[in-house]
């Protein structure tokens, strides 16, 4: 029998207190006890903007409330989530052939699914960590309780949210759904990245001659970092040298999708004296991944490493299924997989499945080549991120991330309330150092290994496999002491860029090429991110003071300089203004004298009331932005605009073009917006390729503009620690919830229009602070 209770209490100064949570808190070793008979309980402070502040006496008490709150807010979102790791895309959304999308999705995850990648997961121990944890099933256990709590109490056509209401796609959840959007996830920028590859895979047919295409494996590489493309993130870890008081800052920035399972969702999640956390997680996910604690905070950001290997493989004479290892051959397991109606053959080897890249890495007579994924047995992420948020130190961060190695495609900024900040790209990197490179890289893949860390190892030989460092979590990945990690009194940084300058006075160098490269050009956003902490130490910004401030902070992070712009506008302007017309792309003359005149007046800012900057803007996507001196400085150089290359001219004649119907000189705010209901909220912020650090992506739309934000800022975070405890600022740039029906639906989307905020609400007195608190009590028995 299920109960369902919910008491709604208007919350001033006083604190209530859930008589339920009395008591002594659980134990969180492994062995604390059981919680599968406890009741399900938890007690919802929904504050300003919705943000739910969620405590519990237990995990499964906890996995509870924020299975109910996300409901709450994105049913339909983990509903369609669910779909899609259900292999039933399909089914409910349409598709036919393997040549459409959701045929080739559905069949990559009921080969998952036909793998029981999940359950692998949930049986035996398959690494050297204890993972899952009881902790962590728990929690798992609870969200599903409480999303299917949610479910029976509204009904499928009581939902409010019109994108699911009545659908067939809406179902209850199960613990698998929940472990196999985990996974998911996790294989993001590997398994997922080459989804296509996978699915498509088919061995040459019989009597095929040998293939004499000549090879372009670095193609196959910009079509696989085009896969992961929209995800990034700036981060600073802030230390008692860079901040006004004694302790640490940080500032979160991570830029992802605004639409889809990719959106963050804010929450405080409490086990008194167990867990007490404050940030950010992904739309589905039970724990918080990004956020602080009362003595520490962290972020990510995507890293520059790569997630799998390549395996080269030598086929044995007259049969394309089978492979040669140290002289043997080795027959492919071959697994048909059924779904959207649609039977695939899938071949498997040793090494991982066999993937095909037209033109890069084909399926011939003599050669294949298939994949090791490191992630693909990645079970330690929920625990890995628990673990962090009980972390007191950076000391004690460190500690975490090297005994679990959980983090799947991301680094970690941090700092502490002693002033310590912390850089570390601690993710889950293939095990190829650079001896294993030298031997086991063929000549041909090489300059690919060189210049994008993407391997291509002899599969013909067992001495090429990945191997075991003593120290690391798993075999076949870099164990910590093969990482890079700096840490610092001042400051640390990331903005996608490598680990090799998280702090220019301290480069880290020496580290296998497969993390990234060094000694290289910065982007523009990594630079502008370094100098706008040099200048704010050396109080030369123009704003107050000489350290970082919570106000600061903000200031600095939504000042929307355009860094691109501030290094090439003038030398563009005297360019145009020289050249008044310009032959574009497509052979036609444009005239350039409008663009000019608007470059010229611009503020060299992305702000709303920026005039100017989408020329900027088409004029750096159409490859405009070229340098003429070399890297000297890597913060501060290249810096001059290569004014005599005619791609100069013809990338902004390209601009104007693209801008047709479109006021040269608008304000940004006019033409770039986020759809509300009836409403358009101006967005300010630019793309990455401008050098902005405030990123925001928009497509152009024809004589219209930027009408839809599709990715950029998202879950933007500012704490610091200081003796009363954790404060700052956060928002939630496109709101908590999907529903158009919901009060939460663009109440921080208008905040971040204004470049507003939200206050950390972490304590009991600053929550209470809060007027528009109501509290809740979610039960099931």
């Amino acid at each position: 029998m299920v109960r369902l209770g919910v008491r709604v209490i208007a919350v001033g100064a006083a604190t209530v207190v859930l008589a339920a949570l009395a008591g002594p808190p659980p134990a969180v070793a492994s062995g604390h006890r059981p919680e599968s008979q406890a009741q399900l309980r938890a007690k919802i402070q929904r504050a300003s903007y919705g943000v739910p502040h969620i405590t519990a006496d237990s995990f499964a008490g906890l996995g509870y409330g924020v299975g109910h709150v996300q409901a709450e807010d994105n049913i339909c979102v983990i509903a369609d989530r669910v779909v899609t790791v259900d292999a039933q895309r399909s089914r409910y959304f349409g598709g036919t052939g393997p040549a459409d999308a959701n045929v080739r999705s559905d069949l990559f995850y009921q080969k998952a699914k036909d793998d029981r990648i999940a359950e692998s997961w949930l049986h035996g121990r398959p690494d050297g960590v204890d993972a899952p944890s009881r902790q962590a099933r728990d929690l798992v256990r609870g969200f599903v309780a409480g999303y299917n709590a949610y479910l029976r109490k509204v009904g499928v056509t009581g939902i409010s949210d019109p994108a699911c209401r009545g659908k067939a796609w809406v179902r209850p959840l199960t613990e698998l759904d929940m472990w196999r959007g985990n996974w998911a996830s996790i294989v993001r920028a590997s398994s997922r990245a080459v989804l296509d590859g996978i699915v498509l895979a088919a061995p040459p047919a019989a009597g095929a001659p040998a293939s004499t295409e000549a090879l372009d494996p670095m193609a196959a590489t910009a079509a696989i970092d085009a896969a992961t493309a929209n995800a990034g993130s700036n981060a600073y870890g802030l230390g008692r040298g860079a901040t006004a008081g004694d302790g640490g800052m940080v500032l979160a920035n991570p830029h992802f999708p605004w639409d889809g399972a990719e959106r963050f969702y804010r929450m405080h999640l409490r086990i008194p004296g167990v867990y007490d956390v404050e940030g950010a997680a992904l739309i589905g996910d039970p724990i918080v991944e990004i956020g602080h604690n009362a003595t520490l905070g962290w972020s990510h950001t995507v890293s520059t490493a790569r997630r799998f290997v390549w395996h080269r493989l030598t086929l044995a004479p007259g049969d394309p299924t089978s492979y040669i290892v140290d002289g043997q051959a080795e027959k492919m397991r071959r697994r048909d997989v059924t779904a959207a109606g649609i039977t695939k053959t899938f071949y498997d080897t040793r090494y991982g499945p066999v993937v095909v890249v037209p033109g890069s890495f084909p399926w011939t007579t003599t050669t294949a080549f298939a994949i090791t994924d490191a992630n693909t047995t990645n079970n330690r992420t929920l625990d890995g991120w628990l673990r962090m948020g009980q972390a007191r130190t950076v000391r004690d961060l460190r500690a975490v991330l090297d005994r679990h190695q959980f983090l799947p495609w991301v680094n970690v900024i941090a700092a502490d309330s002693t002033g310590t900040a912390l850089y570390g790209d601690h993710s889950v990197i293939p095990r190829v150092t650079q001896e294993l490179a030298d031997a086991c890289i063929d000549a041909p893949f090489k300059p690919l290994y060189a210049s994008s860390g993407q391997a291509v190892l002899d599969g013909s030989r067992t001495a090429c496999a990945l191997g075991a460092d003593r120290d690391a979590a798993v075999p076949g990945i870099l164990g910590p002491k093969r990482l890079p990690v700096l840490v610092r009194s001042d400051y640390v940084t990331n903005s996608n860029d490598s680990y090799w300058l998280a702090n220019p006075a301290q480069p880290l160098t020496g580290f296998p090429r497969i993390i990234g490269n060094e000694g290289t050009p910065r982007s523009l956003r990594t630079r502008v991110g370094l100098e706008q902490v040099q200048k704010r130490i050396a109080g030369t910004d123009g704003l107050p003071g000489r350290e970082f401030t919570s106000q600061s902070l903000w200031d600095v992070t939504f000042g929307n300089r355009v860094y691109g712009g501030e290094l090439v506008r003038d030398d563009l302007v005297r360019v145009c203004t020289a050249n008044p017309v310009a032959t574009a792309s497509n052979g036609a003359s444009v005239d350039l004298t409008a663009a000019c005149g608007a470059l010229r007046g611009w503020n060299l800012t992305a702000n709303l009331d920026s005039r100017g900057v989408a020329v900027f803007r088409e004029f750096a996507l159409a490859g405009g932005i070229l340098f003429s001196d070399p890297m000297t400085d890597p913060v501060n150089t290249p810096r001059h605009l290569a004014a005599d290359d005619p791609r100069v001219r013809t990338a902004l004649a390209d601009a104007v073009q693209r801008l047709a119907g479109v006021p040269l000189d608008a304000p940004l705010g006019a033409i770039q917006t986020e759809p509300r209901g009836t409403q358009r909220i101006p967005i300010h912020g630019d793309v990455h390729q401008t050098g902005t650090f405030n990123v925001i992506t928009a497509p152009l739309v024809a004589g219209v503009g930027y009408p839809k934000i599709v990715h950029g800022s998202s879950f933007v975070m500012a704490v610091s620690f200081g003796r009363g405890g954790p404060s700052g600022r956060q928002i939630l740039t496109y709101s908590q919830s999907t529903n158009p029906n919901s009060p939460y639906y663009g109440d921080q989307t208008r905040l971040y229009s204004g470049k507003g905020w939200d206050t950390v609400k972490y304590t009991q007195s600053q929550l209470a602070a809060d007027p528009n608190v109501r509290t809740y009590y979610v039960t099931e028995r």
